[in-house]
C-alpha cells in the first residue's frame, strides 16, 4: 500500500503535497517520524521548536527540509505554524504530528480527490488511536461513522453539519492557499483551543470537506490530561464570565473574517458562530463522532510470526480498518514503535524491562554455559527488540553449537539494524535506572584505591566489622544467592553473615563462621535474631532481607567513615530500590530527621547500621513489632539517649526491593508507644497508607501573637488580614500590624480607620526594615508564641494555628513553617535548602499542590534547616533568647533563615508541615550581600544542608540525581 509515488493525474507527489511535520522537545518522536515519512515521495517540511537542533538526523533524508525554530518555543505554536504555511510551495499540505502515522496511500487518495474537486478545502479519512507499551500496542476506535461528504453549496449548512459530527480536520490534506489565508487572518494571541475550533470553522466556511471511507491516520492516544489544559470542550462548555466573554469575542472575530458564510449584519454572523460552537459542544458531549474504546491488543513477543492480536468484544465492521492489508500496515508501524520507542508510557515500562534484562546479563558465581544461556533466553523473552540481549545470546548459542538458532537471531538483528543502527543503550542511559547504574559504577574504587583502603583498615585494627543479619523467611535460595553474591563481589570483606531461614540450612555452621545459618519459623525468628545479637563479635549490625544486593563500594566506605566515629550510636545510609517492574529509583535520605522518620518509617527506618552494644542496651528487637523491627528499635534508641549519636552516611549500601506504602499496624503501634513514653496522649492519623500525621494533643491553648509588617500594598494587606480574621478557627490570638511612619497614604488611612478587637496597629518612630519592625513588634507581643507573617500571604485552612502549635509546643521544636502555594495551585515554597540554585532555594517549585514529591516530602511533616517568615511560628522566649531577627546583617533579606539556623545551633528542630498552607508567590529575596553574609556565617550548613543529601543535585527543583558520582577515596584514608 505504500508503494505508489504519484496521483492519478500523473503529477509527481513532490509537486503537489508538503507534509509539515511538527515537533517540540521530542527528539525520539521526531527521529521516528522522519524515518516514517521520509519514504513518501513528497516534500517534508520539519518545524522543530526544540532548544537543540536535530539537523544532522534530518540531513540523512534528501526530501526533508529541516527548520530549527527555537524562537517559537512551546507556546508559540500559532506563530510556528503560520511561519511554516508561508514556506509552502505546493498546492496541498498536511500537518503531521511527530507521534502519528498518516497512512501513505491515504495521502495519495486525498490529494487525488482534491485535484478532482477544486471546490473542496480539505479531505481526510478515519482515525484510529494507539498506545505503545513495552511489548505490545493497544489500538482504540476513535472515530465513529459520520456523514462523509459536506458538500452543501450553502456554506452555513456545511459548517453546522460538520460541527455537529465533529472529526478534527487539523491533520487533513488541505489547500495551501486557503490555509494561508486563515493564518493571515488569525489574531497573534489566539490560544490553542480557539485555533483548533477556528480552523475547522474557517476551512468549512471557505470550501467543502470530504471524509474518505478509508483508514487515514493512526494517532497516539492522549493517556493523560493536557499539560496546558487546552481541551476545546472546556472552552466551549464553561459558563463563567471569562469563558463566555472569550467565546463571544472569538465568534465576533469569525463573523468578521471574509468567507462564504455571509450574514446581513455582524451580530447575526456572531450568533451563527456561537451556534456552531454549541453544535460542536453537543457533538463532544454526546460522543456523536468521537469516542475512545479499546478494540485490539497486539503483542510482539517472538522474532517469528510477527505480533499476535487479540480483538475486543466490540468490533465495528462499518469502519474501514478490518482487512488484512491494513493489519499488515499496523505490523509495519508496530515494528517502528518497538525498534524506536518514544512514548512516555512505553519508555516507563521499558525501563523496568531493560533493567531486568541488564540484570540477567550479569555474570554470576558458579555460572555454567547452560545457566548463562538460560538467563539470556529469559532476557530474550522479556523483550525481543533489545539488540544487546540478542547479540549476547547469539555468541552463547554459537559456543554451544546451536548454529541454526543463532542464525535466526542474526537475521532478526539485521532487520533491527536496518531500521536503527544504535540500540536501546543511549536511551536507557538517559533513564534514571541507567543513570543510577552508571553512577554506582563510578563510585567503585580502582585496584590501587582498593589496596590503599585495605592497608589503611589493616593499620586500624582491621576497621569496623559488620554483622549482616539476612532474613530468608520465604526460604528462597535464589534470592539468598543474589545477596551472598553481591557481598562476595564487593570491595569489603569485613563482615559476618547470619542467615535466618525457614528452610533446611544447606550446611551445618557455627556462630563464629563467616556464613552461619539459623533455622527459624515465622513466629520465633525475632528471638533467634536477639540470640545472634548477643553472640555476635561484630561492632555494627545490619538487618536485611534475602534478595537485597549490596553495592560494590558501600560497605568499604562505611568502614572507612566509621573508624573515626566513636560517639555514633546508629547510622542511616542511602539505598537504591528496585521497583516491581525492575526499574531502579534512588532513596537518598537526609541527615537524621525525626519528623520524617515518624512520618514515613518504611522509607526512613530500614537498613540502619546499629552499634551492637546500643542494640543490646535497649533490649534488642521486639517480637511485638515484627513487621516494624527497625522502626521500633530506632524509637527506643531515641527514648534512651535522645537524638545524639544518630548519623547519616550519604552512600547507598543496598539495592533493595522497593517498599509499597501501606497500612502497617506495627508501625502505628510502635509510634503510639513511643509517643506515650515521651508523655503524649497522641493520636496518629494517616492521610494515606504508610504515612503518619501525629496529633500531639497538647492540653494548653496559649495566646498567639501574629506579627504582620504592613507594607505598601493595601489590597494584599487587607486580603491577608481578612484571611486571618475570617478563616482562623483558633480563638486565642492577637494581630500586631507593624507600620512605618512613611507608609503609603492609602495604607496609612486604612490603618487609621481600622478597628477590631483582635488587631493592634504599632507604629515605628522612624523607618525600619521588616526585620527591625518584627523585632520591635515582638517586644509588644503578649502571646507565648509568635507568628511572623508576610503582608502578601493569605492563610487557607482554618486550623492553621492549631497545626503550627501542634509542633511548636513540643519542647524539642524551635520553629514551625508552612507550605506556600501560588494562586494557580502550584507549589511556590516547600521548606528552604541551603545551596540550592546557588543560594537559598526551595525544592518542588511549580509542582501541583497534590503532588507527593520525592520520598513523600511534599505531603508529610519533616525537619528542614530553614523555613520562611511568610508564615513562621516560634516560641517568644526562644525568639528573645536568640536576639530575634538580625536586622543589621540581614536587613535586606534572609533574617528568617538566619533565625532558623540559630535555633538549630541551639539544639532545636525546625519543622515544616504541609498541613498549613498559605497563598503566596514564594519569591525569595534578591539580596546578594545578605546572601554572602549568610554563607560566611553558616558555611558548614551551606557545605552540606542536613535536610538534603550530597548525592542530590543543587539545581532546578531539587531532589534529582546529582552529577557528582565519584568518591574521594584518598581523602577517606588520609
Amino acid at each position: 500500500m505504500q508503494g505508489k509515488n504519484s496521483s492519478e493525474q500523473g503529477l509527481a507527489l513532490n509537486e503537489q503535497l508538503t507534509v509539515v511535520l511538527i515537533s517540540h522537545e521530542r527528539p525520539a518522536f521526531l527521529r521516528r517520524a522522519l524515518k516514517f515519512y521520509s519514504s513518501l515521495p513528497c516534500r517534508i517540511l520539519v518545524l522543530d521548536s526544540s532548544a537543540n537542533a536535530l539537523a544532522e538526523t534530518a540531513r540523512e533524508y534528501a526530501n526533508v527540509d529541516y527548520r530549527h525554530l527555537p524562537q517559537f518555543g512551546y507556546w508559540g505554536i500559532r506563530s510556528k505554524l503560520a511561519y511554516g504555511v508561508e514556506q509552502l510551495q505546493t498546492p496541498y499540505m498536511v500537518f503531521a504530528a511527530d507521534d502519528d502515522f498518516i497512512v501513505h496511500d491515504a495521502l495519495l487518495e486525498a490529494v487525488a480527490f482534491m485535484q478532482d474537486n477544486p471546490d473542496y478545502s480539505l479531505c481526510h479519512g478515519y482515525s484510529m488511536m494507539y498506545l505503545a507499551l513495552a511489548n505490545s500496542v493497544h489500538y482504540y476506535r476513535r472515530d465513529k461513522k459520520v456523514c462523509e461528504d459536506y458538500s452543501a453549496d450553502h456554506a452555513p449548512d456545511r459548517v453546522l453539519d460538520y460541527m455537529s459530527q465533529y472529526l478534527p480536520p487539523f491533520y487533513a490534506v488541505q489547500r495551501t492557499a486557503i490555509l494561508r489565508d486563515w493564518y493571515n487572518a488569525m489574531p497573534e494571541d489566539t490560544i490553542f483551543q480557539w485555533q483548533e475550533i477556528g480552523h475547522t470553522y474557517y476551512m468549512l466556511a471557505r470550501g467543502k470537506a470530504r471524509v474518505l471511507p478509508i483508514p487515514y491516520v493512526v494517532r497516539e492516544i492522549n493517556y493523560n490530561d493536557s499539560d496546558h489544559n487546552t481541551e476545546i470542550y472546556h472552552s466551549l462548555a464553561f459558563v463563567d464570565a471569562k469563558s463566555v466573554a472569550e467565546r463571544e469575542a472569538f465568534a465576533e472575530f469569525l463573523a468578521g473574517v471574509p468567507t462564504q458564510v455571509v450574514h446581513q449584519n455582524p451580530e447575526q454572523g456572531k450568533q451563527f458562530a456561537l451556534k456552531t460552537f454549541a453544535a460542536l459542544l453537543d457533538s463532544l458531549k454526546t460522543s456523536r463522532a468521537l469516542d475512545a474504546e479499546l478494540i485490539i491488543e497486539s503483542k510482539w513477543s517472538n522474532i517469528e510470526g510477527g505480533p499476535r492480536r487479540r480483538f475486543g468484544p466490540n468490533q465495528y465492521v462499518e469502519m474501514p480498518f478490518y482487512n488484512q492489508v491494513f493489519f499488515d500496515l499496523l505490523t509495519q508501524y508496530e515494528f517502528l514503535l518497538h525498534t524506536m520507542p518514544a512514548g512516555r508510557v512505553q519508555l516507563e515500562m521499558l525501563e523496568g524491562v531493560w533493567a531486568r534484562q541488564q540484570n540477567l546479563m550479569l555474570a554470576r558465581n558458579n555460572d555454567s554455559p547452560e545457566s548463562v544461556v538460560d538467563r539470556l533466553w529469559q532476557a530474550h523473552d522479556s523483550n525481543v527488540f533489545n539488540r544487546e540481549v540478542i547479540n549476547r545470546l547469539i555468541v552463547q548459542l554459537q559456543t554451544m553449537g546451536e548454529d541454526d538458532e543463532a542464525q535466526k537471531l542474526r537475521d532478526w538483528v539485521a532487520r533491527l539494524e536496518a531500521m536503527l543502527l544504535e540500540g536501546h543503550q543511549p536511551t536507557f542511559k538517559k533513564m534514571l535506572t541507567g543513570r543510577l547504574l552508571d553512577w554506582l559504577a563510578v563510585r567503585q574504587p580502582d585496584s590501587e584505591q582498593a589496596e590503599a583502603a585495605t592497608r589503611y583498615l589493616a593499620a586500624n585494627d582491621g576497621g569496623p566489622q559488620f554483622g549482616i543479619f539476612l532474613l530468608d523467611l520465604n526460604n528462597d535460595i535464589d534470592q539468598l544467592q543474589v545477596t551472598l553474591d553481591s557481598l562476595l563481589e564487593g570491595h569489603s570483606k569485613a563482615f559476618k553473615v547470619v542467615v535466618f531461614t525457614t528452610g533446611e540450612p544447606p550446611a551445618a555452621t557455627a556462630a563464629q563462621n563467616t556464613l552461619h545459618f539459623v533455622r527459624v519459623t515465622q513466629t520465633n525468628f525475632v528471638d533467634k535474631l536477639n540470640q545472634s545479637v548477643n553472640q555476635s563479635s561484630c561492632e555494627w549490625l545490619l538487618l536485611a532481607e534475602a534478595g537485597d544486593e549490596f553495592t560494590a563500594a558501600g560497605l568499604l566506605r562505611a568502614s572507612l567513615e566509621l573508624i573515626a566515629a566513636p560517639g555514633v550510636r546508629a547510622v542511616s545510609t542511602d539505598e537504591i530500590q528496585r521497583k516491581e517492574d525492575g526499574a531502579l529509583v534512588d532513596l537518598f535520605r537526609p541527615g537524621f530527621n525525626l519528623d520524617l522518620l515518624q512520618s514515613v518509617p518504611s522509607l526512613m527506618a530500614r537498613h540502619w547500621l546499629i552499634r551492637r552494644e546500643v542494640l543490646i542496651d535497649i533490649g534488642g528487637y521486639q517480637a511485638d513489632f515484627s513487621k516494624a523491627l527497625e522502626f521500633d528499635v530506632l524509637l527506643r534508641i531515641i527514648e534512651q539517649g535522645g537524638l545524639d549519636g544518630l548519623a547519616h552516611l550519604d552512600e547507598p549500601l543496598l539495592i533493595s526491593q522497593a517498599v509499597e506504602l501501606e497500612e502497617n499496624a506495627h508501625e502505628r503501634q510502635a509510634l503510639l508507644r513511643h509517643l506515650s513514653n515521651r508523655g503524649y496522649k497522641a493520636r496518629v492519623n494517616s492521610a494515606q497508607p504508610g504515612t503518619y500525621q501525629v496529633d500531639y494533643r497538647h492540653a494548653g491553648q496559649p495566646l498567639v501573637s501574629i506579627i504582620l509588617p504592613a507594607g505598601d500594598d493595601l489590597r494584599a494587606l487587607k486580603a491577608c488580614l481578612d484571611g486571618v480574621l475570617l478563616r482562623t478557627r483558633y480563638t486565642r490570638y492577637e494581630v500586631l500590624i507593624a507600620a512605618n511612619p512613611n507608609q503609603s497614604a492609602a495604607v496609612n488611612d486604612w490603618l487609621g480607620a481600622l478597628n477590631h478587637a483582635k488587631v493592634r496597629v504599632l507604629r515605628a518612630d522612624q523607618p525600619l526594615t521588616d526585620a527591625a519592625l518584627i523585632n520591635a513588634c515582638s517586644l509588644e507581643a503578649q502571646g507565648e508564641y509568635l507568628v511572623l507573617m508576610a503582608a502578601d500571604g493569605e492563610v487557607v485552612n482554618p486550623n492553621w494555628i492549631e497545626s503550627l502549635l501542634n509542633h511548636a509546643q513540643r519542647p524539642e521544636v524551635g520553629i514551625v513553617g508552612a507550605k506556600l502555594v501560588d494562586r494557580s495551585g502550584k507549589i511556590s515554597q516547600a521548606g528552604l535548602i541551603l545551596g540550592l540554585n546557588g543560594g537559598v532555594g526551595s525544592p518542588f517549585i511549580g509542582e501541583k499542590n497534590a503532588a507527593e514529591g520525592y520520598m513523600q516530602r511534599l505531603v508529610v511533616d519533616q525537619n528542614y534547616s530553614a523555613v520562611s517568615k511568610v508564615c513562621l511560628m516560634v516560641r517568644k522566649k526562644l525568639f528573645d533568647a536568640l536576639d530575634g531577627l538580625d536586622a543589621v546583617s540581614f536587613a535586606d533579606g534572609f533574617s528568617d533563615v538566619d533565625l532558623c539556623l540559630k535555633a538549630g545551633q541551639a539544639g532545636y528542630l525546625v519543622v515544616w508541615t504541609p498541613l498549613v498552607q498559605v497563598l503566596h508567590n514564594g519569591d525569595l529575596p534578591q539580596a546578594p550581600e545578605a546572601l554572602q553574609a549568610l554563607r560566611e556565617k553558616w558555611s558548614n550548613a551551606f557545605a552540606q544542608d542536613p535536610a538534603y543529601n550530597a548525592n542530590l543535585a543543587l539545581s532546578g527543583k531539587g531532589f534529582t540525581l546529582g552529577e557528582k558520582a565519584s568518591i574521594n577515596w584518598s581523602q577517606l584514608i588520609a
